[in-house]
């Protein structure tokens, strides 16, 4: 009897190693608080976010692994983590300008349009003379940002400035600076994450200016919860993300939306407020494709449906909605971006690459006039009103005065901070 009892506590005993060898960790949730291990924009100007062996590309969505974009980061290395990454800034060199360089251990890996470049890895030593292995964090700095074309690497406290064309390394004290365990430069700042903190710095001098540390969630994530003591209105006017609708009402009134939130900024009144989409416009709960308003009523598209709600204290969904977006507006959700200009009754809806007419008042509703958008791979969301139309690309937008002007010109205008020029924020 003893000794069948040793056989089952023995089988038992194998099968729960077995079942341990095979037991798949869950993959990163940057919502959760993470300590990034590096950070890096791409050629197309998206934010990459390394943990562990998974990846996070943008400000939102689920973590991937890393070798699914960059095989040969597991191939010639065991990846548990990137240790530090950046892009070339390096216009006098194409061999090296807009590269994406990836650091781990001892070695160092070089990317064109995630492409590994031919002799990589490299060991940094090689690559970047007078740097140490195992770095922390590095970022890119071109003139005149730093006095020449530079790249800033981190490890513990010790810094070095190394001059991309003189191969020439400056050692430097930040000592206002917490020690980095990743930094990026985004929208010509700079960004120092410690732990799931992060502090703006000075890449020259490495001072820390204004109120920081600040949390990483609430300007560089979007999450449905942020941390306890995330401050609303500062959060949703200085975020990084993009956002994903805004419109005005009747009465001047600005709305814009992000995620599971959104800011109101009445007409006359230079204070924001901040509420959830969810408290706002119940019915919704989060995260709306495309708003725009007509004679007090806000049209909000999500997916490939239309609420249609009054304006006013609190909003009041209409019966019968939500409605399909083809039933009423004549074509298939889901929608990009929508805008109603001044004196008009015509929606202009934005889907892909085209943007489409609906006229309001005509029954039934057709999307007609379809021509194309050309200057932009993907609008996130636009607003018109009496000083023209703003289309709002990541983070920035860009001024038209109709949408004649829009589809027309083949030159890009000015870009516009959203942040700064739409919600005040400066820094």
């Amino acid at each position: 009897m003893k000794l069948l009892t040793h056989i089952l506590c023995l089988a038992l005993a194998l099968a729960w190693a077995h079942a341990d060898e095979h037991e798949v960790e869950a993959p990163p949730d940057r919502c959760l608080g993470l300590e990034m291990d590096a950070v890096a924009v791409n050629e197309e100007g998206i934010p990459y976010f390394f943990k562990g062996d998974h990846l996070f590309k943008g400000f939102h969505g689920a973590a991937e692994l890393s070798n699914e974009s960059f095989a040969e980061l597991d191939e010639h290395h065991h990846l548990g983590h990137v240790d530090a990454a950046f892009r070339m800034h390096y216009e006098d060199n194409p061999t090296e300008h807009d590269h994406m360089f990836f650091f781990l251990d001892t070695q160092v890996f070089s990317y064109y349009q995630h492409k590994l470049e031919e002799g990589y890895p490299k060991d940094i030593s090689e690559v970047f003379p007078g740097i140490p292995d195992h770095l922390d964090a590095a970022v890119e700095c071109p003139k005149p940002e730093c006095d020449e074309d530079s790249v800033i690497f981190f490890k513990g406290d010790e810094i070095y400035h190394y001059d991309v064309k003189k191969k020439s390394v400056d050692e430097k004290e930040f000592n206002s600076m917490p020690n980095c365990t990743s930094a990026f430069r985004f929208m010509e700042h700079y960004y120092c994450f410690h732990g799931h903190m992060f502090s703006k710095f000075d890449p020259k001098t490495g001072d820390v200016h204004g109120r920081y540390p600040k949390e990483a969630r609430d300007y560089f994530m979007r999450c449905s919860k942020f941390s306890e003591e995330s401050d609303h209105v500062e959060r949703e006017r200085c975020s990084r993300v993009h956002l994903d609708a805004i419109t005005s009402d009747n009465a001047g009134n600005m709305y814009a939306f992000r995620g599971h939130h959104f800011i109101r900024k009445d007409e006359g009144n230079d204070t924001l407020k901040a509420d959830t989409i969810e408290h706002a416009f119940h019915e919704l709960h989060s995260e709306v494709d495309a708003v725009f308003t007509h004679e007090d009523h806000l049209y909000m598209i999500k997916d490939d449906h239309l609420y249609l709600y009054k304006v006013g204290e609190p909003h009041t969904l209409l019966d019968g909605y939500p409605k399909p977006v083809k039933d009423e507006l004549g074509i298939e959700g889901p929608i990009d971006a929508a805008f109603m200009c001044e004196d008009h009754h015509i929606a202009h809806l934005i889907k892909g690459h085209n943007i489409y007419d609906v006229e309001l008042e005509a029954s039934p509703h057709v999307a007609s006039n379809e021509r194309p958008v050309t200057l932009f791979q993907k609008v996130d969301a636009a607003m018109c009103g009496i000083d023209g139309l703003r289309v709002i690309v990541g983070n920035h937008y860009y001024h038209f005065d109709s949408v004649r002007t829009l589809t027309s010109t083949k030159v890009l205008p000015r870009q516009h901070r959203v942040s700064l020029e739409l919600f005040g924020c400066d820094h």
